[in-house]
């Protein structure tokens, strides 16, 4: 079994070497930043326009407009009317979609390869010509409000969540929800969505990531027929208000009567894959893995086998922030058992964890783990362009992402060690506790 682990490895390391995903990179006069990855086993591509802008570039009082004008920018311009965007790429036998982040907010579309230059054409169009009628905008804005009360407000564990990332970041913007405080989202309007795109939506600010089956020179052609007939804009640098220094830790507790089943949850602030020294971001994804894994990590093993506390316990590392990224726990007690007890029994696997480092055969194990689905990702035509337009919004490179299962693969133990100690420490952390709330 441990010569055909170790052969596996092996060859998954000999593919990472090779070269993840083998983009093509370029960038047009602009500035905009294109990344090609050829896969040919489908006549399928898909098209993303990723913008480096997302919740924490809003201006104070302003919560929610990068999320709201993410909605707004299938409203129209003055050749598409709003609404047909989408209609356009589906009459096309396509499907498309966009997100908001942190960080950044991304537009796609999968279509059939020879639909690739309509896309272009629609998504350059309104990277350039956006119109906001009156009404569209107020109509859209009950819409993002709805949109708030179905994902927050009608779920206590989401409500607990948008509590504990407040308290989490004393100053940073990272600590207002991606879609926006209601009393803010509330009085969002037609001239403060127009700012936005204005400050923010150029294609100096913007990445284009293609993937699927394309040939990366007919890609810049239409690229720059497109995309390169649009001017730069004059884009502000990035000024977010540094996060002082945490010195003591904080507990969230939300008692809500639509809880059936108690949780326990914790996230430090760590580093970012941007912001890490040394291999600190590379060794707390492995810690991810080595304490996280739903069959075979720490957690799972100590708290959830046998007669253990928890019905299910875990853990992960988000590494894709620009500022900062964070470390989290959660679990769920079995029947009987108090949050109290379960919150002991976790830390008692991370004081055993901090104490005496992890073995040889977990740091192999998580490693494997995390290369293979690394190589995996090139079977979806879609996971390049996502892993790329991630990487190069946030701080990293094209680089950073090909050489990421060979760095990953050199994570040592006293690595992990070292970036545990580090990260896991209560003064920068928020505890947090979801109860039911007792009738009367």
């Amino acid at each position: 079994m441990m010569r055909l682990a170790a052969l596996f490895l092996l060859f998954l390391a000999s593919s990472a070497a090779a070269g993840t995903f083998n983009p093509v990179t370029y960038r047009l006069e602009n500035g905009m930043q294109i990344v090609v990855v050829v896969d040919r086993r489908a006549p399928v591509v898909q098209h993303m326009v990723w913008y480096k802008v997302g919740a924490a570039d809003e201006p104070p009082g302003k919560s929610g407009i990068a999320h709201f004008l993410e909605h707004l920018m299938f409203k129209g311009t003055s050749t598409v009317p709003p609404g047909e965007f989408s209609k356009i790429v589906a009459r096309n036998g396509g499907r498309d979609n966009a997100f908001t982040s942190r960080d950044y907010t991304g537009y796609f579309q999968t279509v059939a390869a020879d639909k690739l230059e309509l896309v272009m054409r629609l998504e350059s169009d309104r990277m350039a010509n956006l119109t906001l009628a009156v009404e569209e905008v107020e109509r859209e804005r009950d819409v993002i409000l709805e949109e708030r009360r179905q994902r927050i407000e009608n779920d206590p564990a989401s409500i607990l969540s948008e509590q504990m990332n407040a308290a989490l970041y004393l100053a940073h913007p990272y600590r207002i929800p991606v879609i926006g405080w209601m009393h803010e989202m509330q009085g969002l309007d037609r001239e403060d969505a127009l700012a936005f795109y204005k400050a923010h939506y150029a294609p100096n600010n913007a990445i284009l990531a293609v993937s699927g089956d394309v040939d990366p020179e007919a890609v810049r052609a239409l690229a720059a027929r497109y995309y390169g007939a649009i001017p730069a804009g004059e884009i502000a640098p990035r000024e977010r208000l540094r996060e002082p220094p945490q010195i003591a830790p904080r507990r969230v507790v939300l008692e809500d009567p639509r809880v059936k089943q108690p949780s326990f949850s914790r996230i430090y602030v760590s580093p970012s894959y941007a912001t890490a020294e040394g291999r600190d971001a590379y060794a707390l994804d492995v810690l991810g893995q080595i304490l996280g894994n739903s069959r075979t990590g720490r957690l799972h093993r100590a708290l959830v086998l046998g007669d253990g506390p928890a019905v299910a316990a875990g853990a992960w590392y988000q590494g894709d922030g620009f500022d900062s990224g964070s470390f989290g726990i959660g679990a769920r007690p079995r029947e009987g058992v108090t949050l109290q007890a379960l919150e002991q029994g976790i830390d008692k696997v991370i004081a055993e964890l901090l104490e005496k480092g992890v073995s040889d055969d977990e740091l192999n194990l998580a490693k494997r783990g995390l290369i293979a689905g690394a190589v995996f990702a090139r079977d979806s035509v879609g996971a390049s362009a996502r892993i790329f337009g991630e990487a190069l919004t946030t701080g990293g490179s094209v680089e950073d992402v090909e050489a990421w299962p060979e760095r990953i693969g050199a994570v040592a133990a006293e690595d992990v060690l070292a970036a545990a100690r580090k990260v896991l420490d209560l003064r920068r952390s928020v505890t947090g506790s979801l109860l039911p709330k007792p009738t009367s």
